[in-house]
């Protein structure tokens, strides 16, 4: 009986997200709707105070969107003002000639890893969004097949590979040596990369999906009318410039409390977007012959097209700040601590589960090392190998309760069933192989 009552938490979400999906998909109820209605259902079945869920809600909305809003709005005007001005049919048709129609997944591949590894998530989607798109449309195969490439490749970086926030302080928390994270990361990530960007999208079946509105070109551009390869790669890897370039100063420069102050400032995902944004308003507009007026058009278009994600992924963090507030993630810890399993295999375990649980990736890293980590010196485990296990863990399968998801679902138009298909397949595959290939490396090392 005591059992089941310390359970409730995880009944309750579960049936939440039960409530969740019945009112998405079968009565057709807006995601927004249907998270916010989904979150106060857990909240009361749990018997949160009805003061407590309101502000579990303001916290979870607010705490979401704090960080993601600017973010996304940036990388759609970003996108938009790319597809605009022939920005994105120049990097495609140049992608294009250079690989051929079937070798163009190996550059998406190589392309989402760079940006993975140099940005946030978020950013690096919304950057290569539109190029995935233009990239498709010009070698007539499915925009799907190449973006799960590329999701999967920015996803597996974001979450094996310092200085993103979850690796990084994975290194701390296990004591590892992250000159080892990089070479065991790269052992770990071209694979995964390959069995979930490559081999899977050959799996799926029928990839077609119609072109999402905000990502399609009216206009075929001559060559004359489009900016040079150079300056379309350019612009959009700013962020990932700065964020990178401020990371390497840090590195080399004294501590001086005014310039770390000035480098975390232009260093932040939100600042370094702004700065892409404001550089691509001239060299995608008026550099090329545009108005403001038409310039602005495109800004304000992509805002509003962009504007609904905003919100959904808003409702998103509330229903995930609920669930955080059941305690759904002490109790999968409580229950995981008298466990002998192997801490690799354990670490990869618990992460998943309050992944699955949470929607945030970081936090169920973070809470498996503070219940796994004590056993690495009894198990003699390598620190990095534990890093990569749990960063794997965090990068599994999500759903209806991870921002990422609903990012991706919205971006590209897609149903919630065909969102698991994808996106929940390729996360699935990602983590499961990156935690094969651990294991195999802890055989060998």
């Amino acid at each position: 009986m005591n059992t089941l009552v310390e359970a409730m938490p995880v009944i309750w979400v579960a049936l939440g997200v039960v409530v969740l999906l019945i009112l998405n998909m079968k009565f057709k109820i807006n995601g927004m709707l249907a998270l916010l209605l989904a979150a106060i259902f857990v909240g009361v079945c749990e018997g949160l105070p009805l003061e407590a869920i309101g502000k579990s809600i303001e916290t979870g909305i607010g705490s979401t969107l704090g960080h993601l809003a600017l973010i996304i709005l940036f990388g759609a005007i970003l996108g938009k003002l790319m597809v605009d001005s022939g920005a994105a049919q120049r990097v495609s048709s140049t992608l294009l000639q250079r690989f051929g129609p079937k070798k163009v997944q190996w550059a998406i591949m190589v392309i989402g890893l760079i940006f993975g590894l140099a940005m946030f998530y978020e950013v690096a989607f919304l950057i290569l969004a539109p190029l995935v798109i233009s990239i498709a449309r010009e070698a007539k195969i499915p925009f799907l097949k190449l973006g799960i490439t590329m999701v999967a490749a920015a996803t597996t970086a974001h979450s094996l590979f310092p200085p993103q926030p979850g690796p990084t302080a994975l290194v701390a928390a296990f004591h590892a040596d992250m000159g080892m994270v990089y070479i065991y990361g790269v052992i770990v990530a071209i694979p995964t990369v390959i069995c979930s960007g490559i081999i899977l999208p050959k799996l799926l079946g029928n990839l077609d999906r119609p072109i999402p509105q905000l990502l399609e070109s009216q206009k075929v551009f001559r060559d004359d009318e489009m900016p040079s390869f150079a300056v379309s790669l350019l612009v959009p890897l700013i962020p990932a410039i700065i964020i990178t370039g401020v990371t390497l100063i840090k590195l080399v420069v004294p501590a001086n409390p005014h310039i770390t102050s000035l480098l975390n400032f232009v260093g932040s995902a939100q600042i370094s977007m702004l700065i892409a944004v404001l550089v691509a308003l001239y060299a995608f507009g008026t550099a090329r012959g545009k108005s403001m007026t038409d310039v602005m058009l495109s800004y304000s278009t992509a805002i509003e097209k962009v504007a609904l994600v905003v919100f959904i992924i808003g409702a998103g963090g509330a229903f995930k700040q609920i669930i955080m507030d059941t305690g759904v993630g002490d109790y999968i810890a409580d229950m995981m601590r008298t466990s002998s399993v192997s801490p690799l295999i354990m670490a990869w375990f618990i992460t998943v589960l309050l992944r699955l649980a949470t929607g945030a990736g970081t936090v169920s890293a973070i809470t498996a090392a503070g219940i796994v980590g004590p056993m690495i010196t009894t198990f003699n485990v390598d620190p990095a190998l534990m890093v990569l296990a749990t960063a794997s863990g965090s990068n599994t399968l999500t759903h209806v309760n991870d921002a990422a998801f609903w990012l991706f679902k919205e971006y590209f138009g897609l149903s919630i069933k065909d969102t698991f298909k994808t996106w929940g397949l390729l996360e699935l595959t990602n983590s499961v192989v990156g935690l094969l290939i651990v294991l195999l490396l802890d055989l060998i090392i």
